[in-house]
């Protein structure tokens, strides 16, 4: 059996995605009653098309993804992910009121991005591995993917 390069998609994922999957199987050469006998007689064959379908849709998802965002209480990690490094843009504040993984706390923000309890910083890399794998592992650990309005903002507070 393959290893996977990402996770399975989760079954709501798979329901989302149902007619993609249906496509995929077809260019496998597979059709509805041969899935239907594929998963009950050779569940392991079954799992193995769950597998590759789920590394395609990850891999092209990633391939999109140039943005991502991660939010805790006190601070936000935006990434912007570029072809050969990612920069990131460090958002904390000092004021233990303030609650970033909240509505009240982004809207805060937006209306505070130069208060005295914010400080900003600025960072940027090369991919240590594969980018995918990268930004993979981000959204593993809880980021989500963004179109990148809340990194322009951050961008022109720091360029301020």
């Amino acid at each position: 059996m393959n290893r996977m390069k990402y996770r399975q998609l989760t079954k709501e994922q798979f329901e989302e995605l149902h007619a993609e999957f249906a496509r995929f199987l077809a260019s496998q050469k597979i059709d509805a009653k041969e899935w239907k006998e594929l998963k009950k007689e050779k569940p392991e064959v079954a799992e193995e098309e769950l597998n590759i379908f789920s590394d395609v849709v990850w891999e092209q998802v990633l391939d999109n993804a140039n943005f991502v965002e991660h939010f805790s209480k006190q601070s936000i990690n935006l990434f912007k992910t570029q072809q050969t490094l990612v920069e990131r843009i460090l958002i904390k504040t000092k004021n233990p009121s303030i609650d970033f993984q909240t509505e009240q706390g982004l809207s805060w923000l937006l209306s505070n991005a130069s208060d005295e309890s914010l400080s900003y910083f600025y960072a940027h890399k090369n991919y240590e591995k594969n980018r995918n794998l990268e930004i993979f592992d981000l959204i593993e650990k809880g980021a989500i993917i963004s179109k990148g309005a809340l990194y322009a903002s951050a961008a022109a507070v720091i360029k301020k």
